[in-house]
């Protein structure tokens, strides 16, 4: 009855649902949703992104930001987890099935591993779960400019000198554009516009999911416009699928223990879980260009991001609905006992 009832759930609710149509538009029509196609998903989702972020800004008090700064555990296993603790499960892989799969796929993995975790996407599922949205924009803010350093890095400790090259004024200068800038605004527009969204807070909720659902959609038109389904073998694509979902079961589960041995509460423990569990397909690629330069193995390397990337938006968006529901039924229940002893 369980089963039941949560598969009528995904049935009926329309943002999960949006993620299956999504796919599925995807693979029918991957050239109008890739970049340079007639969507033109570059630019929509910069702009998507860049209002999520003026919301998120709009709606945050300095009383929130001053709680995010002040959480160190939670910024602490959310960086370590990024940086170090994904980095030591590839390791320990490597060491186990490295001789068993392509040389280039492995070091695809370990890229994956060594990425910053997303922002847009952490944020607005952090948000829609009744998560920690201030400590999720710092921690994803931060996650993007150690990436800037740690990411080539790492790779070098692999792939050996020379892994570096990444232009870090204009990447700093990017971020900026597309974090910092928005949130600004949104906090110069507060006093003004605070209370209009407040009131309207359920629709700038659905922007969040409809940018979402918009990066799931380019996310797969560049995976199949890219020809990777074609160029590499099935074994190939299929070990690539394993391993991201493996990945991907394993440092949830880890998180997910992590947060709950360490106490948090429920808008702590959203937090953690989707930053530190998240790596940025917007971020890999083109630090990838630029780490990697004209590696003609350079769509093996991407395989791994780019399946884990929608996988990751996908399981997470689920758990979201899963940590809403239960904190409705949380602070359902609080309200009847505070009633009560009234």
């Amino acid at each position: 009855m369980h089963a039941f009832k949560h598969l009528k759930r995904v049935v009926t609710d329309w943002f999960l649902c949006g993620m299956l149509i999504a796919t599925l538009l995807a693979y029918f029509f991957p050239g109008f949703g890739s970049a340079g196609g007639g969507m033109h998903a570059e630019y929509v989702i910069n702009i998507g992104v860049f209002l999520v972020f003026f919301l998120h800004g709009v709606n945050l008090s300095s009383e929130q930001i001053s709680h995010g700064l002040k959480n160190w555990k939670l910024h602490i296993m959310v960086q370590g987890f990024t940086f170090v603790v994904f980095p030591l499960i590839w390791l320990i892989c490597n060491q186990l099935f490295g001789s068993h799969m392509p040389a280039l796929l492995m070091l695809g993995f370990f890229y994956l591993c060594a990425l910053p975790s997303t922002i847009s996407s952490s944020v607005a599922l952090t948000g829609s779960a009744g998560g920690n949205v201030p400590a999720a924009i710092l921690n994803a803010s931060m996650s993007s400019v150690f990436g800037i350093f740690m990411t080539p890095w790492l790779v070098s400790l692999v792939v050996g000198t020379g892994a570096g090259g990444i232009d870090l004024g204009s990447t700093l200068l990017d971020l900026s554009a597309m974090l910092l800038l928005p949130l600004v605004l949104g906090q110069l527009v507060r006093p003004f516009l605070g209370t209009f969204f407040a009131r309207h807070k359920r629709y700038t909720n659905i922007v969040d999911k409809v940018v979402i659902l918009l990066l799931v959609y380019a996310a797969f038109c560049n995976s199949m416009v890219s020809g990777m389904w074609q160029q590499q073998g099935d074994t190939v694509i299929l070990s690539a699928f394993i391993g991201s979902g493996v990945l991907l079961a394993v440092i949830l589960f880890m998180t997910t223990r992590t947060t709950r041995a360490l106490n948090f509460n429920h808008a702590d423990e959203v937090a953690a879980v989707f930053c530190a569990s998240k790596k940025s397909l917007a971020a890999g690629a083109p630090m990838a260009a630029l780490i990697f330069g004209a590696n003609p193995g350079l769509g093996l390397i991407l395989l791994p991001i780019m399946i884990y990337h929608p996988m990751q938006l996908i399981v997470c968006s689920v758990i979201a609905e899963n940590y809403a529901s239960r904190n409705h039924k949380q602070l359902s229940q609080a309200a009847r006992e505070e009633a009560r002893a009234a």
